[in-house]
């Protein structure tokens, strides 16, 4: 079925509901829970929960190990799947080729639904077209704006990675900024190389990008900190998750200089670091709502042929700025792990 020639009338505003968030037995090459302590919980969370038939829905990101951008995205998967009654299958792997074997994995489990992202839209295309082949519905989330309609995909939820990064760089022409370094953690993940492609374009100064190794956190300090004393013009210092900007605080402090920061993403300790001053900002994708929304839109489709957007036009999450107006209002969910 050709989802996208749906008429423009057949959209659906999602239902946000706050549901308790219970994991349900997961499965993940790098899961570090679920089993049956998850699966007890759940049951204790049954307040509320559909009585719909028993679904099985796969979630497979490109998430890398230990960033927990990717932990706050899960949690709200697993609130959905508690309130509407579904099994999640939790997986993920950075590399693209081995995303697309656990997509293949859960088309061979015969899932009733897949939630993908697709960072390197290429490498997934293949393996998209079998699912949707053998009849499983696919939605996707956080990466793949760009292409998921022509990828056939029910639905997407994400933010528009070009319009944050042009937000942020417009944000930081008011701050007095003439040198801005952004800071790549995966080269060749479309979110992350439009981000900065996004700040560039609005950003009056110079711009330069420096790529790094995002799973080796002493090989980012140690990269970000030779940039910094390379070049002492540097005044503003963006990265695009929150690991990465709290390894840079490091760098800029070690080396004395006077750049701010700014990132893209959140999590705890990174709040904490917009009310002690040591941060300037931070663009927030919702990331708990691209999770929640991802598997409920599933739901929604089997039991009442919903389509979020109406097959036409993606579900924004973001972009928003959390700076210190506003940052004592985030900061309890953001302690919770849903912000």
């Amino acid at each position: 079925m050709n989802h996208t020639s749906l008429p423009r009338s057949r959209r659906l505003l999602p239902v946000v509901a706050v549901a308790a968030a219970a994991a349900l037995t997961l499965a993940g090459c790098s899961s570090s829970s679920g089993g049956k302590k998850a699966e007890e919980s759940a049951v204790g969370a049954s307040a509320g929960k559909a009585n719909t038939p028993r679904m099985t829905v796969a979630m497979v990101t490109h998430a890398p190990s230990g960033d927990t951008f990717w932990d706050t995205i899960r949690k709200g998967a697993e609130a959905a799947a508690a309130k509407d009654n579904i099994k999640l299958i939790y997986s993920n792997d950075e590399n693209a080729a081995n995303q697309a074997n656990l997509v293949q994995n859960a088309i061979d489990q015969k899932v009733d639904g897949i939630a993908v992202t697709l960072a390197k839209p290429d490498a997934l295309k293949d393996v998209v077209a079998k699912a949707e082949k053998a009849g499983i519905p696919v939605v996707g989330l956080n990466a793949g704006l760009s292409v998921w309609k022509q990828q056939g995909l029910l639905s997407f939820f994400g933010q528009d990675e070009a319009v944050s990064g042009q937000a942020l760089g417009t944000k930081i022409n008011g701050t007095g900024t003439k040198h801005a370094l952004c800071v790549i953690q995966a080269q060749g993940d479309v979110n992350l190389e439009e981000r900065c492609a996004g700040v560039k374009k609005t950003f009056s100064g110079k711009t330069d990008i420096l790529y790094v190794n995002g799973t080796d956190m002493p090989s980012v300090k140690s990269t970000i900190t030779a940039k910094l004393k390379q070049d002492s013009s540097i005044d503003e210092v963006v990265t695009l998750g929150a690991p990465i900007a709290l390894t840079a605080v490091q760098s800029v402090s070690e080396t004395g200089s006077k750049a701010k920061l700014a990132t893209f993403d959140l999590n705890k300790d990174l709040v904490s670091a917009i009310q002690k001053g040591t941060i300037q900002f931070a663009v927030d994708q919702q990331p708990y709502l691209q999770g929640y929304l991802a598997v409920d839109s599933l739901w929604l489709y089997k039991n009442n042929g919903n389509y979020s957007g109406g097959g036409e036009a993606p579900v924004l999450t973001g972009p928003a700025f959390v700076d210190k107006s506003n940052v004592d209002s985030v900061a309890a969910f953001a302690a919770k792990g849903t912000r």
